[in-house]
């Protein structure tokens, strides 16, 4: 008789091991490491929205045309400058919450660079050492991020030049093969000019919270904090030139 209730406990503890494991199995696909989001989450075209939200808010119909590789890898690696650092919460990122934000040109859009450094410091859970690494390792990751993307940006802009030059050249370009090359061309112009200025955002914010860091728990780790927000600094003061968009609308600096 205690063999047989235990091998009916057995069985009817079966399908709970198997709703765990399978639980497990679906919480690990996810989210990919350290809480990016996972490949199989995403889509090629998933941050083409920021080229349509670019001309958008200067009151220009986005480009029909397909994304080049080029175009899609620009749009890719400009996300990660535009998007505020420490804007997205943990949950947020294994779910892939990926929202759309408004371009410099929008009149309401509001730049706090006390944001970033508010966040940092109010997070009850983290030691000042812990934030002193936090905000080194946030700039380092940007100056990293730094060369892939202006790389890129000077392909896509040296192939929008011949394109333009193109134009010029082929006499049966219909009315709206013309008005979607154009808007390309805006869009990805506008879109480099979008990371220059989170960029600038950027070194703001870090600087405001570093000096906030410093005056309430000072550290030698703060010279190493500065250090890295300066070389981000010099790298975005000395970045590659990008003509001015075809309708010359420039991003000024609100923040």
């Amino acid at each position: 008789m205690p063999e047989l209730v235990q091998r009916i406990a057995g069985r009817r503890s079966l399908p709970a091991l198997i709703l765990l494991l399978a639980g497990a199995a679906l919480g690990g696909c996810s989210g990919g490491d350290f809480g990016r989001t996972r490949a199989d989450f995403r889509n090629d075209d998933m941050h083409r929205w920021l080229g349509a939200e670019a001309t958008g808010s200067i009151g220009m119909k986005a480009s029909q045309f397909q994304l080049t590789e080029n175009e899609r890898q620009l749009r890719d690696l400009a996300y990660q400058f535009i998007e505020a650092p420490m804007s997205r919460p943990a949950w947020k990122s294994v779910f892939g919450d990926y929202q759309p934000l408004p371009s410099p040109w929008r009149q309401k859009v509001v730049f706090d660079r006390t944001s970033y450094g508010r966040n940092l410091i109010d997070e009850p859970h983290r030691s000042f050492a812990s934030r002193y690494s936090l905000l080194i390792d946030d700039v380092r990751d940007d100056i990293t991020r730094f060369e892939p993307f202006f790389a890129i940006a000077i392909q896509v802009i040296d192939l929008d030049r011949k394109r333009s030059a193109s134009l010029n050249m082929i006499a049966d370009v219909s009315p709206r093969e013309r008005a979607d090359a154009v808007a390309r061309m805006e869009e990805n112009a506008l879109i480099v000019q979008w990371v220059q200025q989170s960029l600038e955002r950027r070194i703001s914010s870090y600087r405001w919270a570093l000096e906030r860091l410093v005056i309430q728990a000072p550290d030698g780790m703060a010279a190493d904090a500065d250090r890295q927000i300066g070389e981000l600094a010099r790298l975005t003061a000395n970045s590659p030139p990008i003509p001015a968009p075809v309708n010359g609308h420039a991003v000024v600096s609100k923040g």
